[in-house]
C-alpha cells in the first residue's frame, strides 16, 4: 500500500497526506481529477482529497470529519454530506484501484503464446470499440509494447500500461465488442502485467465495471481502495 500512497500524494501535486479523516489540500492542478474538480482517493482505510479553491476544501473537510474514508468514495453518501454547505454538480466514478496481491502464490501471469506485441496500439481495434470505450481503456496512451491477440488477421483484444510515476504501470486492456465475455481480456492483460513486473513496476489496474475488476482479480490483483471526482 506504502507504494500505492506515495504515488496518490505525488499526483495530488501539493503537501497532503494519507489519513483518516482524510487528508484534504488545496490543489487546483491536481491529478486526482479534472480541472476545476474535487477529487478523493482512498487507499485502505486512509484517503487524501483534493479541491480547486479554498471553499471547496473547506466543505471537502467537513465531509470528511462527517464521513469515513469508504464513504467519502460512495456517491451517494457524499452528496448528502455536501448538500448544505456545496452541492455535487456531477461526477466521476467510483473506480475500484487494484494492485498485485501480497503473500499470495508469488506467480507471475504466464502469457498466451498467441500474444504478440507491437510498437503501436492497434489503431483498427480503437477505431471499431468507439470513442468512449477507447479513452476509458487507456490503450492509445500506453508507453509499453502492444500486447494484441489476432483471430483470423483481426486484432480482437489488445492490452499495454503507460508508466506512472513512482514505478507505477498503469494497465489498459481494451476487446472488440463482438469478442468480449470470451476471456480475451485476461490472455492480453497477462502478457502486459508479466511485462510490467519483470521491468520492475507496480502494476496498477483501474476499473469500473465489475467484468474489468473480475479479469484483475483472475491475475492475482486485490481492490485496496477506490478514486471518485466530483464538481461542487
Amino acid at each position: 500500500m506504502s507504494n500505492a500512497r506515495a504515488l496518490w500524494t505525488e499526483l495530488a501535486g501539493v503537501q497532503v497526506e494519507f489519513a483518516s479523516p482524510a487528508g484534504v489540500a488545496v490543489a487546483p492542478d491536481s491529478l486526482l481529477c479534472p480541472p476545476g474538480w474535487a477529487g478523493i482517493v482512498r487507499i485502505g482505510d486512509t484517503a487524501v482529497v483534493t479541491a480547486p479553491d479554498a471553499r471547496g476544501a473547506e466543505a471537502m473537510r467537513e465531509a470528511a470529519r462527517e464521513l469515513s474514508c469508504r464513504e467519502l468514495v460512495d456517491p451517494a453518501r457524499l452528496r448528502d454530506a455536501l448538500s448544505g454547505t456545496a452541492p455535487v454538480l456531477d461526477v466521476l466514478g467510483p473506480a475500484a484501484l487494484l494492485y498485485p496481491e501480497r503473500g499470495g502464490d508469488g506467480s507471475t501471469p504466464v502469457p498466451d503464446q498467441r500474444v504478440a506485441d507491437d510498437d503501436r496500439a492497434p489503431a483498427a481495434l480503437l477505431a471499431a470499440v468507439g470513442t468512449a470505450d477507447a479513452d476509458e481503456s487507456g490503450l492509445e496512451e500506453i508507453t509499453s509494447p502492444a500486447f494484441l491477440l489476432r483471430e483470423g488477421g483481426e486484432v480482437v483484444a489488445a492490452a499495454g500500461y503507460m508508466a506512472w510515476p513512482r514505478s507505477v504501470a498503469h494497465m489498459s486492456v481494451l476487446v472488440a465488442p463482438h469478442r468480449r465475455r470470451r476471456g480475451l481480456a485476461r490472455i492480453v492483460a497477462s502478457a502486459a502485467v508479466s511485462h510490467a513486473l519483470d521491468a520492475g513496476l507496480l502494476p496498477q489496474w483501474r476499473a469500473r465495471p465489475y467484468a474489468s475488476r473480475r479479469v484483475a482479480a483472475s491475475l492475482g490483483f486485490r481492490e485496496l481502495g477506490a478514486q471518485l471526482s466530483v464538481r461542487i
